[in-house]
């Protein structure tokens, strides 16, 4: 039976801070109004009602003002509210992935610089680089109310000031031309693209959701997770998504080091393999995640030579 003090989540990165169990009250002293949404859970302890959005977003604010010393994190309740913990453990993926090209030494420091692409409202993978290595960003998004969202975040936190550049992907179409300058020289795209091919699939997957987390199993189940069309909804789903990226990132080869992307479906991988061997990377590499009870994966690749990687890396 479990615990009612859950022991520390081996599932996440061995750096997230979010490995042990919630400090609810350090949490409520961060956030009081949290306080209103906590409640015994079906283990005996308490628990935030995670199928509440209010109480989602009250608990991610008290997370990153609590761990990451972010004061300020409002956003519209339109747009996707991200779980804390899973988005840290992708940039801690990735830290180790350029620490594989540096002796095994994590790079830490405004000399590193990562592309958020599809930032988002909320500007999260920023705010959790920037606080955890001190990189320096670049945030695309093709949502203007997303980039002056995430941009009000950046002009209202300190830390983050002059550490993310946001950038309006004016082309729909486009991932990294319009983006990406001649100037720029990133040393590792992130990505967690739109899951869902339409509004219709992206409607039944909330429901599921909703009905996971609050245990209520009628159909007409409140649709808890609200969020931007573009945030959810690309055509064609996750794996066109990420084909048009694949594809475009070949255009960049010498401005990036390694481009990577989330990929949430497994069934789309076999066709992601046979778009990397089309573009031919020197290097590709799947990194396996899991936190909680989903499953995912990054998958990264690198047109750089050896000897361009090592030139790139002494640079840092």
């Amino acid at each position: 039976m479990p615990s009612k003090n859950p022991s520390i989540k081996t599932s996440l990165h061995k750096r997230n801070r979010n490995r042990d169990p919630y400090d609810l009250k350090a949490l409520v002293d961060a956030i009081p109004k949290l306080k209103n949404h906590i409640k015994p859970n079906k283990y005996g302890g308490d628990s935030v009602d995670f199928s509440n959005p209010i109480a989602v977003k009250l608990l991610n604010q008290a997370l990153l003002k609590h761990y990451y010393g972010i004061n300020n994190w409002e956003f519209p309740d339109e747009n996707l509210c991200p779980p804390i913990p899973g988005r840290a453990d992708y940039l801690h993926y990735i830290a180790d992935l350029l620490s594989e090209s540096n002796a095994g030494e994590i790079q830490k420091g405004s000399q590193i610089c990562g592309l958020d692409v599809g930032v988002g409202a909320t500007s999260i993978y920023p705010i959790i680089g920037v606080t955890e290595y001190d990189w320096n960003f670049i945030a695309s998004d093709v949502d203007p109310k997303s980039i002056a969202s995430a941009q009000q975040i950046i002009n209202s936190n300190p830390s983050l000031k002059d550490k993310v550049d946001c950038r309006l992907q004016k082309d729909p179409a486009a991932i990294f031309r319009g983006i990406i300058d001649k100037k720029d020289k990133i040393d590792f795209t992130i990505c967690n693209p739109p899951f869902h091919a339409s509004v219709e699939d992206a409607q039944r997957g909330s429901r599921r959701k909703v009905r996971n987390l609050s245990g209520n199993k009628r159909n007409e189940a409140k649709l808890n997770f609200s969020g931007a069309k573009n945030e959810l909804i690309y055509e064609g789903g996750e794996y066109q998504f990420i084909k048009n990226m694949i594809l475009e990132s070949e255009e960049f080869a010498k401005s990036c080091f390694w481009f990577s992307t989330l990929v949430s479906k497994q069934s789309n991988l076999k066709g992601i393999y046979k778009l990397l061997e089309k573009v031919k990377p020197t290097q590709s590499k799947t990194i396996e995640m899991g936190t909680g009870n989903k499953s995912s994966r990054i998958v990264a690749w690198t047109f750089l030579s050896k000897k361009e990687q090592k030139l790139w890396t002494e640079a840092w």
